[in-house]
């Protein structure tokens, strides 16, 4: 694996489990020094440096931003990965739990990011990736409040990247498919039929499974990278085909 990373320091959110975890591994793997911004800091495998940040609170936000350029010296890359699900059409949750949901998927990705600008300007190679999901761009049953905070994601990132562009920042997304991650996990568990459900968003996805953390991961570390200086305000999906292709049925 090549070091296009030696000498920067990236910020993960949610990097202690699932695709954050992958990406923070990534980022290690490929040079750089990475913090971990999450609630669970102790869980973190792939970290220089973890620490306990609620993406909700803006004060824990900013003293995490402010620890991690006291003690690795610069900040050059923030993925914007923390996030929670929500299920359910319009009618499944009240308006506390929108605001909850928004306050996390949203704000929080536009906490970390304000908090960092005063760093990344100051970077030769300043990036922002927020997760965002195939929930943004394609409309899915039963997913009203999660979508609706993912297609703002994608919008708000291709706002951040017209403002910052000028400044040497980067900013673009990446759209995971449905991933094998423990959220996924805890959301087959909870199905009367878990393999049944397994089945079926396995099938949804033209390539037939679902997709992996570590790819998610690479999307990510290529978003990231510096020898990517000329792509900005994108969305790169990680879908197995599930936005753009329209396959006829096996056999047919």
């Amino acid at each position: 694996m090549s070091n296009e990373f030696t000498g920067l320091v990236a910020i993960v959110t949610g990097g202690a489990s699932g695709i954050g975890a992958a990406i923070a591994d990534r980022l290690q793997q490929g040079g750089a020094r990475v913090a971990v911004f999450d609630l669970q800091p102790d869980a973190a495998a792939h970290a220089d440096l973890a620490i306990a940040v609620d993406v909700a609170d803006d004060a824990s936000v900013r003293a995490g931003v402010d620890r991690v350029a006291a003690e690795l010296g610069r900040i050059d890359i923030v993925v914007n990965n923390a996030g929670i699900g929500a299920q359910g059409t319009i009618e499944s949750n009240p308006d506390e739990e929108w605001h909850r949901v928004f306050d996390i998927n949203v704000l929080g990705m536009m906490r970390v990011a304000r908090a960092a600008l005063p760093h990344l300007r100051n970077s030769p190679a300043a990036s922002i990736v927020n997760t965002a999901s195939i929930a943004a761009t394609a409309g899915l049953p039963q997913r009203a409040l999660y979508s609706a905070s993912k297609g703002a994601v994608a919008a708000l990132t291709r706002a951040m990247a017209a403002d910052h562009l000028r400044e040497g920042i980067r900013v673009n997304a990446v759209n995971p498919g449905t991933a094998d991650t423990p959220w996924i996990g805890r959301l087959l568990a909870s199905a009367d039929d878990p393999v049944a459900e397994r089945a079926a968003l396995e099938a949804r996805q033209p390539h037939g499974r679902l997709v992996t953390a570590d790819e998610v991961a690479g999307a990510v570390a290529y978003l990231a990278s510096p020898a990517s200086g000329s792509t900005t305000g994108v969305e790169l999906a990680v879908d197995g085909g599930m936005q753009e292709l329209r396959l006829r049925p096996a056999g047919s």
